[in-house]
């Protein structure tokens, strides 16, 4: 099967296309995947900046989707379903293995190339909310990035549970894009607090989503309501903000972390019930999954270029089948 490897960390010239034997299911759920997410973490894992730094050449990729080919008794999964995985060992290959509790079955509504994107931005984006926000009906979410992968599920996850959002984005184009994904508001990052301040009536906004970081961090602070929340998701911008633990205390306001994958990591079941609570919402249609961005996997090292200039729109993904 070809698979794409990271063969050296000097950034997305790193991967190289390659042929590799096919995994041994070994009791696991075997799965051809068609499609593969390309995430921020595969681009800081070029450069060793990932907090996981794996052994070299290994397969990037965290998330897919395709068709199983074989699964254990007792799986309740069946030969020819459609499914997206989670692949710890690499997503970026024609076929995995995977436990079961990896393997999420799509419903029709949702092609193999959006379910290919869904899982880490889309259960990201739901923990932040859910888990960590402890978010209300009728509450005001902030998103900045609003039309990157993570910010474009925030739009979509937020609308499917009845929040408000604000869209916070660098140019008019994006603007269009964070429209055209359920936002409820769209501001342009240059003087976003007044904008949002005006929006809200001077109440400010009850959550604030961040996988952004760098200098705008002090200002989401202040677009907080009382009882506020910022949940940090990550840094984009590249630079990580600090905050002065007095802010917090003028208007009750909490900043949080929303680090998914470390959660899942402690608590291996926590994909189940959030796959309970999102998979609903897919098969009614609440819950929406637009189409990404594809490259072809011999394009892997562009694919990684687009999030590392910031010029990825939506999710960005690998077609693995010609």
């Amino acid at each position: 099967m070809q698979a794409v490897q990271l063969t050296d960390r000097t950034g997305p010239d790193g991967v190289r296309l390659v042929d590799l034997p096919e995994p041994d299911p070994q009791g696991s759920v075997l799965v051809d995947l068609h499609a593969a997410g390309v995430s921020f973490p595969d681009l800081l894992q070029t450069t060793a900046g990932y907090q996981v730094v794996r052994p070299l050449p290994c397969v990037l990729g965290v998330e897919g989707a395709g068709v199983v080919r074989s699964a254990p008794e007792g799986s309740g999964l069946t030969p020819g379903q459609r499914v997206a995985v989670l692949a710890a060992a690499g997503a970026w290959q024609q076929t995995v293995a995977v436990a079961p509790e990896s393997v999420f079955p799509l419903p029709d509504s949702v092609s193999l190339t959006a379910g290919a994107g869904f899982l880490m931005n889309y259960l990201t984006v739901h923990f932040a909310l859910d888990e960590r926000a402890r978010y209300r009906a009728g509450e005001t979410v902030l998103v900045h990035g609003a039309a990157g992968g993570v910010g474009v599920a925030a739009l979509h996850v937020a609308a499917a549970l009845g929040l408000e959002t604000v869209a916070v984005v660098s140019t008019a184009e994006k603007a269009a894009v964070a429209k055209a994904n359920r936002a409820t508001h769209t501001v342009l990052a240059d003087g976003f607090k007044g904008r949002v301040l005006e929006l809200t009536g001077g109440r400010g906004v009850d959550i604030v989503l961040d996988p952004v970081g760098g200098d705008r961090f002090t200002d989401s602070l202040r677009s907080l309501a009382p009882n506020g929340r910022l949940v940090v998701l990550g840094f984009t911008g590249g630079e990580i903000p600090t905050v002065k633990v007095n802010r917090l205390l003028l208007n009750n306001i909490s900043v949080l972390g929303a680090g998914w994958g470390e959660y899942v990591r402690t608590f291996p079941d926590y994909t189940a019930r959030q796959w309970a609570q999102l998979e609903p919402l897919l098969r009614s249609g609440a819950l929406q999954v637009p189409e990404p961005t594809v490259h072809p996997m011999a394009h892997a090292a562009e694919a990684l270029r687009s999030l590392a200039d910031r010029t990825a729109t939506g999710k960005v993904a690998l077609s693995l089948r010609p």
